[in-house]
């Protein structure tokens, strides 16, 4: 069938929208409408190659839309339903059969390898027949259709936006999920979050749903220090004029218990370390480019400190999104409060958008 792609097609390149042939679905294969995918620091580093992917390829991995067709041995799934396309894995694996199938042991080709599970080829293809790398993720959702796989879906409950709840598949996952399932914060504790983007804010909403009592955002933009408190940090620090070790050491009468990185800047992962002391633990979040290395004080950790990342909100995805999606319709996590919505044509406006800061989290509106 012929879809309208962003495709990008070398290194560095820019997003550009034309169309494209997309293969019908195959065993355990579902074809979804994709209403709106966000856009994540994650496409940008794999555009510019800190996360290999195939190009030229279609990129975009928080999708949501509604299921159009299933192919052969699809259960679980029915067309006209409302999903959010989630994070692939193989299920098979002793991460998957361990209950954490974002660590899958297949993940990297299921991520990035370009093309179907079990090395079927790509899903995609130019009019004139060139190849280009699908299932970026497992969906390639820069597209008015995607091709997935039936365990990567999470029904959307009736009622709500389909078109808002594709970025649930990744930034705010991994924010939400770094607390709940990773930190699990005890009564009275405190945490830092450094970088007040989507996984930043995430994080501080997850962390007011949590015990936690002290709930710090560090940033360098006014705006999201203010968005921050509103939706839950008791505590900011812009870190544009200000020492953060030395602020998170006067709010907490110490360092505090935990800690989270979002931004993947070596130097700021630094802070995060030691803004955290005696039985400590600091989580790593963001993405930084690839090769990148950082440094920790081996006296301080030496102390009971837990240096530790997390990938994708750890865990069950099925399942965090979906509470996560029971919390918004709860009102404590509106998510909704940091997205701007663009249009497919206009996919350069929101990269640039999210780049410089001005839009916390772009969604690409599909035309149809």
């Amino acid at each position: 069938m012929e879809i309208t792609a962003a495709v990008v097609e070398e290194l560095h390149g820019p997003f550009v929208v034309r169309s494209l042939e997309l293969e019908d679905p195959g065993p355990g294969d579902v074809l979804v409408k994709v209403a709106a995918t966000g856009y994540c620091h994650t496409d940008g580093i794999a555009r510019d190659g800190d996360l290999p992917f195939p190009l030229p390829g279609v990129l975009g991995h928080e999708g949501a839309g509604t299921v159009v067709a299933v192919g052969e041995g699809v259960t679980g799934v029915r067309e006209g339903q409302d999903v959010v396309l989630g994070w692939p894995y193989c299920g098979e694996c002793r991460n998957c059969l361990a209950g954490e199938p974002r660590y899958c042991l297949r993940l990297g080709e299921l991520v990035g390898g370009g093309q179907r599970p079990g090395g079927r080829g790509s899903a995609l293809r130019t009019p004139d027949g060139g190849t280009v790398a699908s299932h970026f993720f497992g969906q390639s959702s820069f597209a008015t259709y995607a091709m997935t796989s039936a365990s990567s879906l999470v029904p959307v409950p009736e009622g709500l936006p389909v078109e808002l709840m594709g970025p649930l598949a990744c930034g705010l996952a991994t924010g939400a999920g770094a607390v709940f399932n990773t930190l699990r914060p005890e009564p009275g504790s405190s945490i830092v979050v450094y970088g007040a983007g989507t996984v930043g804010l995430a994080a501080v909403m997850a962390a007011r749903c949590s015990p936690a009592t002290t709930i710090i955002a560090v940033d360098r933009h006014a705006s999201r220090l203010r968005l921050a408190t509103d939706l839950g940090a008791t505590h900011t620090i812009d870190a544009t004029d200000t020492d953060p070790v030395g602020a998170v050491t006067d709010i907490c009468g110490g360092p505090a218990d935990a800690s989270l990185d979002c931004t993947g800047i070596p130097s700021v992962l630094r802070q995060a370390i030691d803004s955290v002391g005696m039985l400590g633990t600091a989580l790593l979040i963001g993405g930084a480019p690839a090769g990148a290395e950082f440094s920790a004080d081996h006296l301080s950790t030496l102390w009971g400190k837990t240096i530790r990342g997390t990938l994708g909100g750890s865990g069950r995805g099925q399942a965090l999104i979906s509470s996560l999606m029971d919390l918004h319709v709860q009102g404590r996590f509106p998510f909704d409060r940091l997205v701007q919505y663009f249009p497919l044509e206009d996919i350069a406006d929101a990269v640039e958008a999210s780049h410089s800061g001005v839009v916390v989290k772009p969604i690409i509106r599909m035309p149809h």
